[in-house]
């Protein structure tokens, strides 16, 4: 396989802008693609501030941060695809969104260049039987931030070559991560461990057990956790844990995995956590 020097990341997200952040750090031309220009020139806005600030503390030098920017490239056409090594899609998480990005990246990707997908827990091997390359479709699941957090889950779907899983574990330890091999099941190994945590958490609400303070106070004072799991709800977001959590029961038809009646009625509140300034604490 071709070595891997220029990747489009799809959606200028925080997750994309994280993605497109740190392989520009590492060398990589990068597309960065999304519908709206606008939300391209704001995201790349910031990561020119969040490298400016590494400037600061001594973390990189100038030369470095002016040539991670010349790296990135805006991009609102997916046709630009066609210049990629390795694209990969960090857009919003609903299957009939990615089917349908994954089956247009499939007519304008050249042969043989692996699409790869950011999904916290949709199946990888759906994703693939849209292309008619399902052995280069793959699962490449960063943390957020993208920049702090070292771990990505690479997911194998069922047909994924064992060529391409290489070359995307290489690709994620140039960029400085540190890949954990995963199989594809629902929600992978992050999130089956940690939704159903956090759902419980919110049961514990529910039923009166206790105030989320106290939640969280108990998980972080007797389980060393950095963040209590109603807080970090919060700050991933309680319409994302509410579809992550959907997501394993509908995959698994276990009732361990029926999201709380409390988190559905959050989330139709409105009440999506830090980023709608109120969710198990107000922002």
């Amino acid at each position: 396989m071709n070595s891997i020097e220029t990747i489009m990341v799809i959606g200028a997200g925080q997750m994309g802008g994280g993605i497109a952040q740190v392989a520009a750090q590492s060398g990589l031309q990068v597309y960065l693609n999304d519908i709206d220009p606008a939300f391209i020139d704001k995201r790349v806005a910031f990561i020119d501030k969040t490298l400016a600030r590494n400037v600061e503390k001594g973390k990189i030098g100038e030369d470095d941060r002016k040539a991670a920017l010349s790296r990135l490239i805006p991009s609102t056409q997916l046709e630009d695809a066609s210049k990629a090594d390795l694209v990969i899609e960090a857009a919003t998480e609903n299957m009939e969104i990615k089917a349908e990005l994954f089956r247009k990246l499939d007519t304008i990707a050249r042969p043989g260049v692996i699409l790869a997908t950011n999904t916290s827990s949709l199946p990888i091997t759906e994703i693939a039987a849209v292309t008619r390359r399902p052995e280069s479709v793959i699962g490449m699941h960063f943390m957020n931030p993208v920049p702090v957090m070292t771990l990505v889950e690479i997911i194998r779907g069922i047909a994924t070559g064992d060529a391409v899983y290489q070359v995307v574990e290489d690709l994620a330890r140039r960029m400085g991560k540190t890949p954990v091999e995963v199989n594809d099941y629902p929600g992978f190994i992050s999130n089956r461990v940690l939704m159903p945590m956090i759902n419980e958490a919110i049961y514990c609400v529910y039923e009166g057990v206790a105030e989320p303070e106290a939640v969280d106070q108990v998980m972080k004072l007797g389980m060393n956790h950095p963040m209590g799991p109603l807080t970090l709800a919060d700050f991933i977001g309680l319409d994302t844990c509410l579809a992550i959590m959907e997501v394993l029961y509908e995959g698994f038809a276990d009732s361990k995995y029926r999201p709380c009646p409390l988190l559905r009625k959050m989330v139709k509140a409105g009440w999506l956590g830090k980023k709608s300034g109120k969710g198990f604490y107000s922002y």
